[in-house]
This record gives structure tokens, C-alpha cells and sequence, in this order.
């Protein structure tokens, strides 16, 4: 038999019927709190659909990229600017909690990143905040086999940068793996090269993964 003393440190058990209720009364609780969705999982597969599995491929790799992060920054911490992988992670947080992804990629990405102009762009689909490129762009610009790369000296970066273009010392291109397998990728650029270095390439690739992700929700 359990002590009384025992019996008053037991918590007292919720129903899941309950949280379910007090969430539906507060649906703005999980939007105010993003870093809750790192300490989530996410279910598998939603009758089919392929949303569940990509976001939680997505969330699984943040949370895996979040910590690297941090132990960089253990290492780090006394340089004055965060480097390209923290802001990469701030960035894809921003993404988490964003209604619509593609316009936190055109709005926030800039000032999160460090860069001059974010663009995602698209050969067969035209949207909002999607730059429309030529038939075998993406081929042209990132082989088979490639999935980011960082160039030093960007040629052909009116297409991609737009309004920025005439700034843009350095850029990063990242495919998007798209929904429906559309040719897709997402472009960085920077009128400062210390913005996006050559060592970014890993998280460059990260963040067009993530984009991807974002879509497919």
C-alpha cells in the first residue's frame, strides 16, 4: 500500500480528451511557442498524404542541425557575429512558425541570413513570391548529383536576385524538392562574400530542404 505522503506527491493524470479541448479553446498556443514544435513528434502519415512524413523529415533534421549548431556555438562564443549555420537555424525556425513559407523566405530570410535577397524559383509553376527561370535552368546550374553549391563569382544572377542583382557579390543556389517534383530552387544573395562562405554549402542545402518541406504542407 502506497504511503500517504506518496499519494500527495502524485500528479494528478490528464486526459487526452482534455488537452485536446484546451488546445481547440487556445489555437494561437502553439503558434506563439515554435520552439515547442522541436520537442514534438509529429505523426508519420495523414491518410495518405505525404505532409506528415516531409514535416517530420524536416523537423527531425532542425532538431539534428539545432544542435550542431549549439555546440558550434559553445566553441564560438565569443565572435561578435553568429555564423552562417546558427542564422541558417534561426531561419528555418522563422519557417516553422510562418503561415505562408514562401513569403517568410522573400521577407524575413534576408535580414535572418545576412544577405541582400532570397528568391525561390520555379521553371513550371508561377506563383507569389516565386521567380519564374527558363526551361534547364536548375539542370544548367546545379548538375544531377548536386544539391547546393556557393559561387564566387555568380554569373547570370538577374534571373535569380531580380532588384538585388546589381549588388550580389556572392550567391548560393539549393535545390527544392518540390511537391509534384516541379524543377525548384532556392537562391541566396550577398553584396558582402563574408555573408554566405564557402564552408555554407551543407546548410545552404539544408535550408533548401526545408523550403521543400514548407511546401509540401
Amino acid at each position: 500500500m502506497k504511503s500517504p505522503r506518496t499519494a500527495t506527491l502524485k500528479r494528478p493524470s490528464i486526459a487526452a480528451e482534455d488537452v485536446e479541448n484546451w488546445l481547440l479553446s487556445n489555437p494561437n498556443f502553439l503558434a506563439e511557442r515554435p520552439e515547442l514544435y522541436l520537442a514534438l513528434e509529429p505523426p508519420q502519415r495523414v491518410h495518405g498524404e505525404r505532409m506528415a512524413d516531409h514535416m517530420a523529415a524536416m523537423l527531425a533534421a532542425a532538431r539534428m542541425h539545432i544542435r550542431e549548431v549549439d555546440a558550434e556555438a559553445q566553441q564560438h562564443n565569443r565572435q561578435p557575429n553568429p555564423g552562417f549555420a546558427t542564422r541558417a537555424s534561426v531561419a528555418v525556425l522563422a519557417l516553422l512558425r510562418a503561415p505562408d513559407g514562401l513569403e517568410c523566405v522573400a521577407q524575413e530570410w534576408p535580414a535572418i541570413l545576412g544577405v541582400d535577397a532570397c528568391h525561390v524559383g520555379c521553371e513550371t509553376v508561377q506563383r507569389k513570391h516565386v521567380v519564374k527561370l527558363a526551361a534547364g535552368t536548375l539542370s544548367q546550374l546545379l548538375p544531377p548529383g548536386r544539391d547546393a553549391v556557393v559561387r564566387s563569382a555568380p554569373m547570370h544572377v538577374e534571373p535569380l536576385h531580380k532588384e538585388a542583382a546589381p549588388v550580389i557579390r556572392r550567391d548560393a543556389l539549393a535545390r527544392v524538392p518540390a511537391p509534384g517534383g516541379q524543377p525548384m530552387l532556392l537562391a541566396l544573395g550577398a553584396r558582402d562574400a563574408d555573408m554566405l562562405p564557402a564552408t555554407a554549402v551543407e546548410s545552404v542545402a539544408f535550408l533548401g530542404r526545408a523550403v521543400g518541406a514548407a511546401l509540401a504542407r
